[in-house]
């Protein structure tokens, strides 16, 4: 049996998906999670795009050791030179090149010729080498090139270097007989591909990624790239947990294997789910509420007599978890710590008893606690850990509200150590204190989206709030705070986000005048 390779994609195409944003921390949180997983290469960002993303790749490489560690380029000098300084701590590391093959992206995106193209694919492996051995090349928009084209282009980027050769489905454009059939012409007629792994990269938009991402495996692909739960910009991408459990389920067919860690795969889930804000649908697969749940009462009886009847996996071999566990005053770390780690967090023994204090005192106020509010306080807390340097503290607030009243509201900001109180009215009384807010503040950030969900069911739920703010050069922050009050926990994100804003810029401007 061939082994196929895991490439994870969810921290730098995952985060394409439109209203996502990870933190660089909470990428750090994934990567050390797909390190449990045991995924083979993390795609850890785009390190020319962005300070955020450069600084992602370099920590990932500083702290994840097991995967290699990979950075992605276009086939400019000043992408690859980026990715290669922000990889050079990395206990393995690899550069994935890219460049378009297809007639529309050279016409109308690059404005290259077929000649400037293979020299652009070249030049940038062969730069790539002098950053580490393991070079990945894409040819971008691959189901729509040509296809003769397309393999002049691959063949002189592994004359190059090149270790691995990826045929992405840019657009999700493939089915799954074709895209087989042209990962099966690319090992028949490219002279020097012999040795070389051959990956896929799927799409989803017309619903097609996963199928058309076995379909290269079943052709002699050897690696497959994606995403778990399968987010990524527009429809997403192969969603991985399908992926490996096809091959696992079905090994025989696809005589081929992973190294997937599988019983990691929910709590991978659940973590991804959580710290992008992309909920997952309930009948899902593999990793769905409903995806091991039986209501019709033929499926029942076949299930309790045997579950092969009606279930071709387990939710074992997943780490699957359906119910709630609810957690009392009474409870200790070792309950607290098994929910966590249902749910791929990380907590030291400080953290764990902070946060049983926290259990305590909610179930102190005749609260039922279950799993979905302890994830909730544990990532609030680990969202509060960060070397950035708190320049807004809430001091005191306060907010007056009812019928036939205005809203308003007085804030009492600790401002650079200086105490300042402002004053505001609003629609409402998250309105009014976020214009109290704004008045000590200024107008240098703008609230664009604001989100409340109840954590658990019941007038006494822990609330969430997730918002993003927009600064004057249209940069978004987002941040999400949890409380037992909605008006307390608006407050607290909100602040969140305006520390973030206000300590980017301060950075920015220091960064500036330094260089």
């Amino acid at each position: 049996m061939k082994r196929v390779f895991i490439f994870e994609t969810t921290l730098r195409d995952g985060e394409q998906s439109p209203g996502v944003n990870i933190s660089i921390n909470d990428k750090l949180m994934i990567a050390k999670q797909l390190e449990k997983l045991n995924v083979d290469i993390i795609e850890a960002g785009f390190p020319v795009a962005s300070q955020g993303s450069y600084d992602a790749v370099k920590l990932i490489s500083e702290q994840v050791k097991k995967p290699v560690i990979c950075g992605l380029a276009r086939t400019l000098f000043k992408d690859i030179d980026a990715a290669g300084s922000a990889l050079k701590n990395a206990e393995r590391s690899r550069i994935h090149i890219f460049v378009a093959t297809s007639k529309v992206h050279m016409d109308y995106k690059l404005k290259k010729t077929e000649d400037e193209i293979k020299e652009m694919a070249r030049t940038g492996v062969k730069y790539a080498k002098k950053f580490t051995d393991d070079i990945e090349f894409s040819p971008e928009d691959a189901s729509r090139s040509n296809i003769d084209f397309m393999c002049k282009v691959i063949e002189e980027a592994v004359s190059a270097g090149a270790t691995t050769i990826n045929i992405p489905d840019t657009v999700g454009y493939a089915q799954p007989e074709e895209y087989g059939n042209r990962i099966k012409y690319v090992l028949e007629k490219i002279p020097n591909i012999k040795g070389v792994n051959i990956s896929v990269h799927c799409h989803d938009d017309l619903g097609l990624s996963v199928a058309n991402s076995l379909a290269g495996i079943k052709n002699g692909a050897t690696q497959v790239e994606g995403t778990i739960n399968g987010i990524g910009e527009r429809a997403g991408n192969t969603a991985l947990e399908e992926v490996i459990m096809a091959i696992k389920t079905r090994k025989e067919y696809y005589d081929a294997f992973t190294e997937i860690n599988t019983k990691e795969l929910f709590a991978t889930s659940q973590l991804i789910s959580r710290l992008t804000g992309m909920q997952i649908q309930k009948n899902k697969a593999i990793i769905g509420k409903n995806a091991f749940s039986h209501e019709s009462g033929i499926h029942q009886h076949g299930v309790i007599s045997n579950k092969d009847t009606y279930e071709i996996l387990s939710k074992e071999d997943v780490g699957w978890v359906g119910d709630n566990i609810v957690i009392g005053k009474l409870s200790g770390k070792h309950a607290l710590t098994l929910v966590l780690k249902g749910s791929g967090l990380e907590m030291d023994d400080r953290m764990i008893n902070i946060l049983m204090e926290k259990v305590k005192s909610l179930s102190d106020k005749e609260k039922e606690v279950e799993k979905e509010d302890i994830i909730a306080l544990a990532l609030d807390m680990l969202h509060n850990l960060s070397d950035q340097e708190d320049i807004i503290r809430l001091d005191e607030f306060s907010v007056i509200t009812g019928n036939r009243i205005t809203p308003s509201s007085t804030v009492g900001l600790m401002i650079d150590g200086t105490k300042k109180i402002g004053t505001g009215i609003g629609v409402g009384p998250v309105d009014a204190a976020s214009n109290a807010i704004k008045a000590l503040i200024g107008d240098s950030i703008t609230l664009k989206e604001y989100n409340l969900r109840a954590i658990t069911g019941g007038t006494n739920a822990l609330a969430n709030v997730a918002i993003k703010v927009e600064d004057k050069e249209k940069n978004i922050f987002v941040s999400e705070a949890v409380d037992e009050d909605v008006i307390m926990a608006s407050v607290k994100a909100i602040i969140k986000a305006a520390n973030k804003a206000i300590y980017f810029d301060r950075k920015k401007n220091k960064n500036g005048e330094s260089g």
